[in-house]
């Protein structure tokens, strides 16, 4: 794990900080004494308490998410999102060391696809740390064999975040919850959140065999609306494909996203058996930058 990572990290106990494990060690104690279990696929769980609510994606709709990624089917919002934080990481106000936060980082498909493209380029230059947040740890054993060095943990979004204050350099928020007051009090001055949402024509050409629900035509609007309480839009930029799915490729959007949780399989075997070879659908989406607020103009 980067060191830099962890040193922004905060027990969900009692706010103090942590120390570095050794590759040997299988858990983590902060300095108040709290220790913490490390899998052995190298994720970190904080949950306390009573964990979460909130349902975890299932080992079947990660497998299908993985599956679908990997494919490249998504590669140019991809390569949108590297180009795009590695310009926010570049700002001279920003000091080193920097951090990235991918906020529901899943598998960590996007966060490795940012952390190789930011990877230095001069001598005693140094590539970002990062810290990956999911709830599913089905999620995290994935995102911890495809970026090691970051620190990724299991944790709910909507809670505060194990993180101090004014630790991270850029917020990523992909497809994931939106938890405005933590994610400004998380990032530096001067530090980005950088929300991706799905445009309304997003694959609306397999929603039906997919079981995908409808998006909502002002969706910007609503975004900016439910971040504004913290956070001022600074910019946008589209992402649009073709694509050429596989009746398996429209069963994984099928059983990646939150119809996953409740599809029958029959149906969808039976939807899927009437696809043609190949079918043509659209990927969109937005990428939104936000900066924070002052903490004087922030509405608690």
């Amino acid at each position: 794990m980067e060191i830099s990572a962890v040193n922004a990290l905060r027990c969900p106990h009692c706010r103090e900080g942590f120390a570095a494990p050794q590759a040997t060690e299988h858990s983590m104690a902060c300095a108040g004494g709290h220790n913490f279990d490390i899998a052995r696929q190298g994720y970190l769980n904080l949950l306390t308490g009573h964990g979460t609510k909130f349902v975890p994606d299932t080992a079947a709709m990660v497998s299908a998410r993985d599956a679908f990624l990997d494919a490249g089917h998504y590669k140019p919002l991809s390569e949108a999102l590297a180009e795009l934080v590695g310009a926010l990481l570049a700002e001279p106000a920003l000091p080193s060391p920097k951090l990235i936060v991918d906020a529901g980082t899943g598998t960590g498909h996007y966060l490795h696809q940012v952390l190789a493209a930011c990877s230095p380029g001069s001598p005693g230059a140094r590539r970002p740390a990062a810290v990956g947040l999911d709830i599913s740890k089905f999620a995290l054993r994935r995102a911890a064999r495809r970026n090691p060095e970051a620190v990724n943990i299991v944790w709910d979004l909507w809670r505060e975040l194990p993180l101090g204050t004014a630790v991270a350099d850029v917020v990523l928020v992909i497809f994931a919850p939106r938890n405005a007051s933590e994610f400004a009090r998380i990032l530096k001055p001067g530090g980005s959140l950088v929300v991706v949402t799905p445009l309304p024509q997003h694959l609306a050409e397999i929603a039906a065999e997919a079981g995908m629900l409808g998006i909502q035509a002002d969706k910007e609007s609503a975004l900016t609306a439910s971040l504004a309480s913290h956070f001022v839009p600074t910019g946008s930029r589209e992402v649009v494909a073709t694509l050429q799915l596989s009746p398996a490729d429209v069963g994984h959007v099928a059983l990646m996203g939150p119809a996953g949780h409740h599809l029958d399989p029959e149906q969808l075997a039976e939807r899927l058996a009437r696809l043609p070879k190949l079918t043509t659908a659209t990927a969109a989406f937005r990428i939104s930058v936000f900066h924070p607020l002052p903490e004087t103009s922030r509405v608690s």
